[in-house]
């Protein structure tokens, strides 16, 4: 039956049908029972009015007819669950170069696509194991050991050192008993010594961990055979590609430029230059084909011999005469000069990274590496390229980060210096607003500072946001109503002449953020849409689901395998440049005029979506204009606990402690100030430590009855954790709550450990410190009534 299913898949494919195992005979077994059974049934209620005992028997006819109907069931949903993967499975590997085959967990073959049929010829029911005959002597054990690690860890993979050659093993859990597996022959030696037997330089393929894969004929003549290793061949330090190296000959030692030519990740290409071959080589005849970039320069970088790979890296033509400065940008200093002073012996002959002038792209870079032999001033110079365009782009790459990291670090600290001066601003003006009505006229202006020290703190939230160490306050929501709840809003955000087209592409789906945060994003990316059109257009906003069997490649980004509610936002503006693509979330930066934009809108929903645990991206839509896509991950309903949000009682109910006292320690004098009026206006009583050890030394009085610490965190000397653990050894019941500029995430692994402890971010308005002291008191009440 399941063969059936399978070949009825692969008759609606267009490619060839899959190679299937025959089915098994348990099944033909069960169907046999069942009419069996059925035909028992039927005997028996015809002559159950003769014979009583009829009765017995048929009730157990119709037990088997039921297990027998459930068992096909079970089996034909079975078939087709495979059913389904099979055809996921053909459409994403079907046409891989790489040969593929699903199996089940035995490693019995259930289908392959089409370079595993043209390589592997399966004449009776295929087995991996016949797949792997001829690059493994033990090929069932093999199969044994990754399977057992793909069924275990979800993926796994292995290169294999084969007879044939170098066997790179990919092995993917597709479902309990199903394993996609991926054989990529990346090095066969036969193809291989047909291009490089015959070269006169020596070379070799090394595996990652060093391991000699492969030797050219005049690598071993010149070691007298094939090393095992790299190590072994070079015994000394290690160098880049350039550097100059001893040789481990059959002779003794032999001096030879070391060139590393970019391959597959997974070996490495390399070849060696004697010093004492220069001459010879310079003249660069029989070295045409070489995969390796040679240029014969004379001592002012005229070009005077190039070979084939050195055209096309540098675009030349043969013959062309031209200097090399030209080509090439210098080293900080012109190519010319430097060429000079290695051919005259007045500079080291190392290894620079110049940018290509004839590229494509501005971003292209080679590694050039100067050899002079004899009198370079008369004989000129050997050059050597090697392409370093990816390598740059990881350098720039992690130059970046560190950039990142430390503008993220300095916002952090900027935000928490500004939200300790806003709680004061913030707190000793809602003090004020309590002695005056709002018929006072320094009502409104006291409102006024109250309302631009809240917008000040917006953008404080901002700098946080993107140097991810806000405090966010998640909760499970659906992304659908959260977008509905802002599309009025947001139209009157864009204006009359812009259309703003919100759909709604699958059912609602549960996601865990900030709302609040959340709102900001969509916000954000709707104001970015709306400034890149001017004029008349159309805002397009989508939510949809993904769902990843497989991990997605995203980019540079790897997206992880799952469901994933997706926000997108696309305009009908002209795009973004690709220079621009790459910096787009950074801090600052902006595509508007000058005094337009800040700089922070798409780096601050770079950053909550990141610490949300999603994703961004950013891309031109084909049909003109940018597109932003959010995605974040789907919680499923029926598996989570959605925590009920505590009551608060209103303000006027809190608790009010006349007998016991408040310990308030905060280094902040203003902050420290407001906080302690605002408390003893409630009717708190309150003493005030300036750090952790005067708030030590205040509670050596064994008489002194504190029903409550409140401490900021980072002080200097004893920081709020390590004074209240002190604290806590005698009197562990005492709550606290810690107040700070930084996130609560930042202080997560200290405060883990500690019980009743509340957080309350800065600023806080009075009536959040007022709510937040009643809280505790009132959760310390109930614990001990």
């Amino acid at each position: 039956m399941l063969t059936a299913v399978l070949k009825g898949v692969a008759v609606r494919s267009s490619a060839p049908p899959p190679v299937l195992p025959p089915a098994a005979p348990h099944h033909g077994l069960r169907w046999s029972l069942l009419c069996a059974a059925g035909l028992l049934v039927l005997g028996l209620l015809a002559g159950a009015m003769q014979l009583p005992l009829s009765w017995l028997a048929a009730a157990v006819g119709a037990g088997l007819l039921l297990s027998g109907l459930v068992a096909g069931v079970s089996a034909l949903l079975r078939s087709l669950s495979r059913g389904v993967l099979l055809r996921r499975i053909s459409a994403v590997y079907e046409f891989d170069s790489a040969a593929a085959f699903l199996t089940d967990t035995g490693g019995e073959v259930i289908w392959l696509n089409a370079a595993a049929r043209s390589r592997y010829p399966f004449t009776d029911t295929p087995q991996l194991s016949a797949a792997l005959t001829d690059y493994a002597a033990h090929p069932s054990a093999v199969i044994r050991r990754l399977s057992a690690r793909a069924l275990a860890e979800g993926v796994t993979g292995e290169d294999v050192v084969t007879r044939a050659g170098v066997l790179r093993l990919q092995v993917i859990r597709c479902r309990r008993s199903a394993l996609l597996w991926r054989f990529d022959l990346f090095l066969e030696r036969s193809s291989l010594a047909r291009g490089s037997e015959g070269i006169s330089l020596p070379m070799l393929m090394a595996g990652r961990s060093g391991a000699v894969l492969y030797a050219n004929k005049a690598l071993r003549d010149l070691t007298g055979g094939r090393p095992r290793t790299l190590e072994e061949l070079i015994p000394g330090p290690s160098v880049g590609s350039g550097g100059i190296i001893a040789l481990n000959a059959i002779s003794g030692p032999v001096q030879a430029v070391m060139i590393e030519v970019d391959g597959a990740a997974e070996r490495r290409e390399i070849y060696f230059l004697p010093l004492s071959s220069l001459p010879a080589i310079a003249s660069l005849q029989g070295l045409e084909d070489l995969p390796l970039a040679l240029l014969r320069l004379g001592s002012d970088g005229t070009i005077l011999a190039s070979n084939t790979e050195a055209q096309q890296m540098l675009r030349l033509t043969p013959g062309e005469e031209i200097n090399a400065s030209a080509l090439l940008d210098g080293p900080g200093r012109p190519l010319r000069d430097w060429i000079a002073d290695v051919a005259a012996h007045r500079a080291p002959a190392r290894t620079e990274t110049l940018r290509l002038l004839r590229a494509s792209s501005p971003d292209s870079f080679v590694r050039l590496t100067l050899r002079p032999w004899g009198e370079a001033a008369r004989n000129g110079l050997l050059a050597l390229l090697v392409d370093a365009t990816e390598i740059r782009s990881l350098q720039a790459q992690f130059t970046q980060s560190q950039k990142m990291q430390l503008v993220g670090q300095l916002a952090g600290g900027v935000a928490h210096d500004f939200n300790n001066l806003l709680t004061a601003i913030s707190g000793h003006c809602d003090l004020l607003l309590l002695n005056h009505d709002a018929l006072d006229p320094e009502y409104a202006d006291l409102s006024q500072i109250r309302q631009n020290a809240n917008r000040a703190a917006g953008l404080v939230s901002q700098l946080l946001a993107f140097s991810r160490k806000q405090t966010l306050h998640a909760e499970y929501l659906y992304l659908q109503d959260v977008v509905r709840d802002m599309t009025q809003l947001l139209s009157r955000l864009v204006g009359e002449k812009i259309r703003l087209d919100v759909s709604h592409e699958h059912g609602p789906t549960l996601i865990r953020a900030d709302r609040r945060q959340l709102e900001q994003v969509l916000m954000n990316l709707v104001v970015n849409a709306r400034d890149a059109m001017r004029a008349e257009g159309e805002i397009r906003i989508r939510s949809a689901r993904a769902d990843f069997e497989f991990a997605r490649p995203m980019g540079e980004v790897s997206l992880p395998a799952g469901a994933y509610a997706v926000l997108t936002v696309s305009d009908e503006g002209p795009g973004i440049s690709p220079q621009a693509l790459e910096k787009i979330f950074e801090p600052f930066f902006t595509t508007k005029p000058a005094g337009e934009g800040t700089g922070l809108g798409l780096s601050t929903a770079y950053g909550i979506v990141k610490q949300s645990g999603g994703f961004i991206f950013v891309q031109n839509a084909a049909s003109g204009g940018a597109e932003f896509s959010v995605y974040l991950p789907i919680h499923d309903r029926e598996t989570i606990d959605i925590p009920v949000t505590p009551q608060i009682r209103p303000q006027a109910s809190l608790p009010l402690v006349r007998e016991g006292v408040i310990l308030l320690v905060e280094d902040e004098a203003p902050v420290r100030a407001f906080a302690a009026r605002a408390l003893r206006l409630r009717g708190y009583t309150v003493m005030e430590a300036e750090d952790g050890q005067d708030a030590l030394e205040l509670l050596s009085d064994p008489a002194l009855d504190v029903r409550l610490f409140i401490s900021d965190v980072i002080m200097q000397g004893l920081e709020g954790p390590a004074w209240v653990r002190i604290a806590r050894e005698q009197r562990p019941e005492v709550p606290v709550i810690f107040i700070s500029g930084y996130a609560a995430e930042t202080f997560f692994d200290v405060l883990a450990d500690m019980p009743r402890v509340n957080f309350l971010a800065k600023p806080f308005s009075l009536a959040d410190l007022n709510v937040a002291v009643g809280a505790a008191l009132s959760d310390q009440e109930d614990r001990l009534s």
